[in-house]
């Protein structure tokens, strides 16, 4: 951490992000989590991305599955990072948006992937082993996972799965894990040396070390306009201070209905490129924004990319210089 003079008094600037939460002031330890600005991933596993699965998302899409070209076209637009979990970490994103899914007539019953228009190439068993063994290195980062949508879980298995992998969780991550009761704080964390927070969006969720669903506000559109304008809306009707963890979500969202092809017709065109353009005006918006609503875990797409990170840590100082 770096300090320099501003306006009379000392103000103080997280210098890198591979551990930028032990580098923030000791005033900023005993505060709610929930009142820390967390940059995050939006549709965090989207960068593996698996050209030969199945297409599950958009439906007007599933039909075509068999050719390779519509899978093509569902990749390039269903990409939203570029850089791999382990680089996220290390650039300092501490939110991950994570969507499970299980392929139809896998031989193992309970092998599970990620998905965002298709399914992933890497199962979830091998990504949260590879967090956990982050998080061992890093002890004083807060990881928070976020595990929902749960594509294939079907009626007969639903019940089955969802026990096998909360189950699979609590064993993997084990003491690290930081339970829901409470309000979480950086020197609470640390004093009892657990670092990881794992939201399960599914109702029979009465695991006391798994926290429930964590609310994701975002703008449903590709116009950073209407996102900005939406967020802003949902900012303001939120109570203060926040009870829980909130997420604000920077991400575009393509159209469920015909208007998508006016985008993934776009042959020279892709979602990472769309992001770039965005992203530098959401930033701004969000610096003007901070100052008037506070924002607790801020996601984005190519959250490694355009000073995304340093805008969101930033916050944190900037609040309390």
């Amino acid at each position: 951490m770096k300090m320099f003079a501003g306006k009379g008094r000392w103000k103080r600037e997280v210098t890198g992000y591979e551990e930028w939460m032990s580098q923030l002031p000791s005033e900023l330890h005993s505060i709610p989590l929930f009142n820390l600005s967390i940059p995050g991933s939006h549709d965090s596993m989207s960068y593996d991305l698996d050209i030969h699965s199945s297409i599950l998302e958009p439906d007007r899409l599933k039909k075509f599955s068999r050719i390779y070209c519509a899978r093509k076209i569902v990749c390039k637009w269903a990409i939203t990072q570029e850089e791999d979990i382990t680089k996220q970490l290390d650039s300092g994103v501490r939110y991950f948006d994570l969507r499970i899914a299980r392929k139809p007539n896998d031989a193992d019953p309970t092998r599970l992937y990620f998905h965002h228009g298709l399914y992933t190439r890497t199962d979830v068993k091998t990504v949260l082993n590879m967090m956990n063994d982050w998080a061992e290195r890093h002890p004083k980062e807060i990881l928070i996972l976020a595990l929902s949508h749960f594509k294939g879980f079907d009626k007969k298995i639903e019940r089955p799965l969802h026990t096998h992998l909360m189950n699979a969780i609590k064993t993997l991550f084990g003491s690290k894990l930081v339970p829901r009761k409470g309000t979480p704080t950086l020197k609470i964390c640390w004093e009892n040396k657990r670092n990881v927070i794992v939201s399960y969006d599914y109702r029979r969720n009465h695991h006391p070390e798994l926290w429930g669903a964590i609310k994701y506000v975002y703008g449903n559109s590709m116009n950073p306009i209407n996102v900005e304008t939406k967020l802003c809306q949902e900012l303001e009707r939120t109570p203060r201070p926040f009870k829980g963890f909130l997420v604000c979500g920077l991400n575009l969202t393509l159209p469920e209905d015909v208007r998508i092809f006016k985008y993934i017709l776009r042959l020279c065109d892709n979602f990472p490129n769309v992001i770039h353009r965005s992203l530098p005006r959401l930033l701004q918006w969000v610096n003007e924004q901070a100052s008037k609503t506070p924002m607790n875990i801020i996601a984005s797409d190519a959250a490694t990319r355009d000073q995304f990170v340093a805008t969101v840590v930033q916050l944190n100082i900037s609040k309390h210089a």
